[in-house]
Formats: C-alpha cells, structure tokens, sequence
C-alpha cells in the first residue's frame, strides 16, 4: 500500500523516543542538525505540499493540520515541543501557520528543511493567485459594482473580527489597551504624515514604554490568540521540550548564537534601511515594492486578515493596484488553501507599473516574476525572525525587561492596525447607514454564528448584486 505522498517518500516512521522527544527543538534549528533521524528537505517538501493542497481554513485550521501530521501520525514533535513552537510564532510578527510550517523544517533538516516547508506549503495557492493576477483584468470586466461593493463589506467584518481577537490576545489590560489606543490617535493624526517613519517611531516608542513601565508583567493573560492558546501561558511553558522535561534552551554552539544575531542584523538592515533606500532613489518601483511588503510582513501578528489594511494601505494608496483589483484579489484568495499571505502574489502579478518601465514590464513572464518578488518580501520577515528568535527563545522568556519591550511594540502594532482599518478600510467602504448594518450583520455571522470566512464572501457578493 505506497502511494507517491504516503509511501517510501513520505515514510510514516516515528523519530526514536531518545530523538525528537529529548533533543531540544531550538537546538535542532538552530544548527540545522537533527540527529539520527534527520529528514531531507524533499520528504519535507512533499509532505507539506500535501498539506498546502488541502489546507482550507486559515492559521487555526492550519495549526490543526500540523498537529496531527507531525505529533498525531508522524510523531516527529511531543505535544509540548510542537506547543513551544506554536507559542514562539504567535509571540513573533507574521503568518502564524507559515512560521510554524518553518520551524518544523528548521527542527527537521535545518535551512534547506525550512525552505522545503515554506515552499510546499505556498507553492499551490501563490501559483494559482499569480496566474489570478495576471488576468484579473478579464475578469473584473466582468464583475458587477454591486458585487464588489458587497465584498468590501466583508473585508470590514472580516478585519474587524481579526482585529478584535488580536487586541484581545496582545492588549488584556489597561495600560497596553491604552498604548495601542495612543499609537491608533498618533497614527490618524500627526503620524499618518510621516508614513512609514511614523509607523517605526511608534514602535520604538512602543517598546521603549513598555521597557519602562514593566507592561505585561502584574497581570496574567486571561485572551486567548488565534491558536487557541494563551501566548503568555504557553511561552513560559517552553522550559519542557519533550516527554522528560528537558530544557528547550539549546545545548547548541555560540556559532548558533551568532546565526541568530546575523539573522536579527539582517532583519533591523532591511527594516529601517529599506525606507532609506526608497526616499534616497526617490521611490524607485521595485525598492518602493520590498519596502512596502516587508513591512507589511513585519508589523503583523495572528494571520492573513489582519495584514489586509495593512496591503490595502500599501499597495492602493500609491496607485500600483486599484481598490477593486484589491477587492477581486481578496475574494480569490478566500477559496485557496495554505496561506492566505499568497494574496501578495495576486497583488505583485497585477501591479500597475510606472509608465516608463511598461516596456520592460510587457511581458506575463515578468509580471510573474513581480508576483515572486513580492511573495518572497512579505515572507522574508517571518523567516528572519523565526531564525533569529529561535536560539534565544528560552533565554528572551527569562528576561522581563525583554518581555515588557515586546508586549509594548505589540500593543504598538495593534494601534497600527486599528489605524489602518480605520483609514483606509472602514472610510472607504461604509458610506451609509446600510453598509454599516450589513457589515454588522457579516461580523455577528463570523463571531456568533461561526460562518467561514469563504462563505461570508460569497454572501456578500449576492447581497452586494442583489441589494446595493
């Protein structure tokens, strides 16, 4: 009984107990050695291309899968190891599910195993929205207004309900709700004129605060975050790798240290280098481009929905995508599996480029290539930080000065995305008391009636044909 994705390529043996269940994860991933039972990166591959096929659901759904791939059936990960894992990606900016498919790479067959996973798992739906993208003019000819009126208002239900569960999860008490509220006013008022350099002054300030004020520190968290686990709870809990309760803090080399602060170099350079860069070359297409995804990749926590004001923000304002381009890309990427981060490849594949680069854009191949880069920008964060993060995972959880800078930049990020929704979001789709009913009425059916997300978009195209 062998078949191509559960026979001798994709092996169902389990790791020795005295592999995965005692060796400590972060050591795995850090030094890319996995013991007698490494994996090579093309078993990786194809198992997590399975995955990235019949993924449907979002960062939650996806967590799920992991599990019971690689602790149920594999056994590759003790629940606590794969516990830490997930603790760690919800702890970091970025595409949750994503991260965690790249540490289990990393814990398997180091940076090529890393590369394996993210691949398998993005391959499918980041081909199918490229190719999207690419004729996304074809098919918006088609598309009545009411349809994509309607699809907006999904979208303000949609963010609003990620929105909600995020604040909850990283603003549980006063001090960080307030921080995040600050930065939301300081972003609609006098930072929204600063661009991106305001968006980096308050998270630096952010943190700088929360170092200070010891935020997060004299009350536990009593939210819940997209895993369903309490972040706070399920980080100190890292101290248990495996079934003996050996350390996760690895026994690994200092050159693993050094990786990790090479990684964290790299992701600072690109941070607050590449808006350098954009404003030195005076907005140069593809600079402006990697700007603009990494730092969208870079200032989201949770998933997929939450990153769309973000992109709403940055890709329509400057004129590269139009808001209804934006809108058709959202709706296709509801019906991919894996994650839904690929929608950058829909929005890279149908960028309006300046008219003096039209020529050397002319091409599909190019415009595909366009759709590559900015799938490989706004995912490039979540591998750095992983990478970095990684080998002092254990020793950061230790640290409660550490600990109240992070919570402070995360409450920062909550206010960032609050303004974003707001601005361009919220203002741009309800225009009357109708709108704001209907959008209403998506948002009880996501938190109460617990509708997919997937059927909220087509119930807003019927209700946007048939009523607005």
């Amino acid at each position: 009984m062998t078949t191509l994705l559960n026979g001798p390529l994709l092996s169902d043996k389990p790791v020795s107990s005295n592999a995965t269940d005692t060796q400590p994860v972060l050591e795995q991933a850090g030094t890319g050695l996995v013991g007698p039972d490494k994996t090579s990166p093309w078993l990786i591959f194809l198992v997590f291309l399975r995955l990235g096929l019949t993924s449907f659901g979002g960062p939650v759904a996806h967590i799920g899968y992991f599990r019971d791939e690689f602790v149920a059936r594999r056994k590759w990960f003790s629940d606590q190891a794969y516990a830490q894992l997930v603790a760690l990606c919800q702890f970091l900016p970025g595409p949750s599910s994503s991260q965690v498919g790249m540490g289990i790479g990393l814990a398997r067959a180091g940076y090529p195993g890393c590369l394996a996973a993210w691949l398998g798992f993005t391959l499918p739906s980041a081909v199918v929205m490229i190719f999207i993208g690419l004729g996304h003019s074809l098919l918006s000819e088609g598309l009545a207004y009411g349809l994509l009126s309607g699809i907006k208002l999904v979208v303000v239900a949609v963010v609003a309900h990620a929105l909600w569960g995020m604040a909850r999860s990283l603003c549980p008490d006063n001090a960080r709700a307030t921080l995040a509220a600050l930065v939301a006013a300081f972003m609609l008022g006098l930072g929204g004129g600063l661009g991106v350099w305001g968006q980096l002054l308050a998270v630096i300030a952010a943190g700088l605060a929360g170092w200070g004020f010891k935020l997060g520190l004299a009350a536990p968290s009593h939210a819940t975050a997209h895993s369903d686990l309490d972040v706070r709870r399920a980080g100190s809990n890292l101290a248990c790798a495996g079934d003996d309760g050996g350390p996760l803090d690895p026994r690994s080399a200092q050159s693993t240290r050094h990786a990790g602060f090479f990684w964290l170099s790299l992701f600072t350079l690109l941070l607050f280098g590449l808006p350098f860069l954009n404003s030195w070359m005076e907005g140069e297409f593809l600079v402006g481009l990697a700007d603009a995804y990494f730092r969208a990749g870079a200032m989201v926590f949770g998933g997929g929905h939450v990153v769309l004001p973000v992109l709403q923000s940055q890709v329509v304002e400057p004129g590269w995508v139009s808001n209804e381009t934006f809108l058709l890309g959202y709706g296709a990427a509801q019906a991919m599996p894996g994650p839904l981060f690929t929608f950058a490849g829909f929005l890279g594949a149908a960028t309006s480029v300046p008219s003096v680069l039209v020529d050397a854009f002319a091409s599909p191949w190019t415009m595909v290539l366009l759709g590559l880069f900015t799938l490989f920008f706004i995912f490039l964060p979540s591998f750095l930080l992983l990478a970095a993060a990684l080998p002092f995972w254990q020793t950061l959880q230790q640290q409660p000065s550490l600990q109240s800078a992070f919570y402070g930049v995360n409450a920062a990020v909550v206010g960032l995305l609050f303004a974003a929704f707001y601005d361009p979001v919220l203002v741009t789709a309800v225009t009357w008391s109708l709108d704001l009913a209907i959008a209403v009425l998506f948002f009880v059916a996501l938190v109460y009636w617990r509708w997919p997300v997937w059927l909220i978009v087509v119930a807003g195209g019927l209700v946007g044909v048939f009523y607005l």
